[in-house]
């Protein structure tokens, strides 16, 4: 349990117009605090372009859209399992000329 405390760090987090309470990993401080910095530059963004025109919940939901939308792209880019794929035959094909020999 001592550990834990070591390990463990409680923080605030300013989210676009709230601040929240949370219990984090205290190596992935700076990752919470960018993910809530991304969040709120996101929505104030989709805020501006709809406020008035489109609830808070709309508003909220578009820039999950839009922040799950970045992940996506950016974890198809580190998919490596067409490459593993094509290596995988390629290598295959050479085992199987070499063992002919």
């Amino acid at each position: 349990m001592a550990d834990d405390n070591k390990t463990k760090l409680n923080i605030r987090l300013h989210v676009y117009d709230e601040e929240m309470s949370v219990t984090i990993n205290r190596e992935e401080e700076v990752y919470y605090r960018a993910a809530a910095k991304m969040i709120t530059d996101r929505y104030n963004v989709y805020a501006k372009l709809f406020k008035g025109r489109k609830g808070d919940h709309t508003i909220a939901l578009m820039t999950l859209i839009d922040i799950a939308l970045q992940y996506q792209k950016e974890h198809s880019r580190n998919d490596t399992e067409p490459y593993d794929d094509v290596l995988s035959h390629l290598s295959a094909e050479i085992d199987e000329i070499l063992g002919k020999k």
